[in-house]
């Protein structure tokens, strides 16, 4: 097991060769409209224009390395993380996860408050060290070698019990990022010491299983989104490569790929870039740019899908477990459906938010998280 300081560089041939291919975009004649169709082609345009042209590399470097990063390698397989040492009496370890299409750029606003809490009109005693690795095959982490070599699980909890020396800790996540927290739970719970999670799986229900009203209509909204917007997650669960080829080959597509979900998962009302400015966005695209990453990305969901072991998959979490639930997210599921897969000590409701809660609303999941670590602390889990 080896570690080693990181930093993140553009060199001038990515640069060079980045600006050509966005100069040289071929604008299909059929994108007409706004968002209703999928991407704005007026909004990637505007987004491109400064991408190509008055985006700043070097000040991106500068974001990007703000905060301490590392690549490690177990057995092999290399593995980017961030870490920022908590700031207070006691800092508890703590894991966190993003999902698909983001990176950690997404924690901008949110670590610094979970690390340093009196720096924002906190307490110290709520201090966390904030572990933030990159999943296999995402931004700078390296791809699996094959399906689940390793699984995400396997790694992060080597990098923070092997690797940081920590013997319990806590994990939070959304998307790709919850399902991690989940794994971690049931194949580790002597160290989880507990889940905050953004969704939830769906529970293994027997035949005659008796739903409360909520969580038919719950059913019924999923059932909705995957006819309405899961067109995206069939294509990475069943034709990843076909993507790959064409993402990796056109930063016009990777970005209308990409941003299109920052649009449609998220809380803006209307406004997008009055929630994630265009410097945002596109340092979350340059990741995935600079490390070839998409491909590898979207291949998660084929592997999860095609050789995940399923003996896990009726296992209930009985880790402590917090359900922070944003409404513009995805699909918000009620309290007794998530009961049936977890241990839930905790359930909250945000009055705004969505997918990427972390950037879009920090003060708020800063909050709910550390009073979820209070409450396990405590022993009230």
């Amino acid at each position: 097991m080896t570690g080693a300081g990181f930093s993140i560089r553009f060199d001038q041939a990515l640069r060079d060769d980045l600006r050509r291919r966005l100069r040289a975009t071929r604008w299909s004649r059929a994108a007409v409209g706004g968002w209703e169709r999928g991407t704005s082609a007026a909004f990637l345009r505007d987004l491109l224009a400064q991408w190509s042209g008055p985006y700043d590399f070097d000040a991106a470097e500068r974001r990007l390395n703000a905060w301490p990063q590392q690549r490690v390698a177990f057995d092999g397989f290399g593995l980017h993380y961030l870490r920022l040492p908590g700031r207070g009496p006691n800092p508890r370890p703590l894991l966190l996860l993003n999902g698909w299409p983001s990176s950690f750029v997404e924690f901008g606003r949110l670590a610094p408050r979970l690390a340093d809490p009196a720096a924002f009109g906190g307490s110290a005693e709520d201090a966390f060290e904030v572990v933030m690795p990159a999943l296999p095959g995402f931004g700078y982490s390296d791809p699996p070698s094959a399906p689940g070599a390793p699984w995400a699980e396997q790694v992060f909890h080597r990098l923070m019990e092997g690797h940081l020396g920590h013997a319990r800790y806590l994990v939070s996540g959304t998307d790709i990022g919850a399902g991690v927290a989940r794994q971690l739970a049931l194949a580790y719970p002597q160290a989880v010491q507990g889940i905050h999670i953004a969704s939830v799986i769906d529970p293994p229900l027997a035949p005659d299983a008796v739903l409360t009203d909520d969580e038919r209509a719950y059913r019924a909204s999923a059932a909705r989104w995957e006819a309405e917007e899961g067109a995206y997650e069939h294509v990475h669960y069943t034709r990843p490569q076909t993507l790959a080829l064409g993402l990796a080959d056109s930063p016009a597509g990777l970005a209308s790929w990409i941003v299109e979900k920052f649009h449609a998962w998220s809380d803006h009302d209307g406004d997008l870039l009055r929630v994630f400015p265009a410097e945002m966005l596109l340092d979350t695209l340059m990741i995935y740019w600079a490390t070839d990453s998409i491909g590898s990305s979207v291949g998660l969901y084929y592997d999860h899908a095609h050789f995940r072991p399923r003996a896990a998959a009726a296992s209930r979490v009985e880790v402590p477990t917090a359900l922070c639930a944003w409404p513009k997210d995805l699909v918000v599921a009620p309290r007794e459906w998530a009961e049936r897969a977890y241990n839930l000590v905790r359930y909250t409701r945000q009055p705004r938010g969505g997918h990427f809660p972390a950037w879009e609303a920090p003060e708020a999941y800063a909050d709910d998280l550390r009073g979820f670590a209070r409450q396990v602390k405590r022993g009230g889990a």
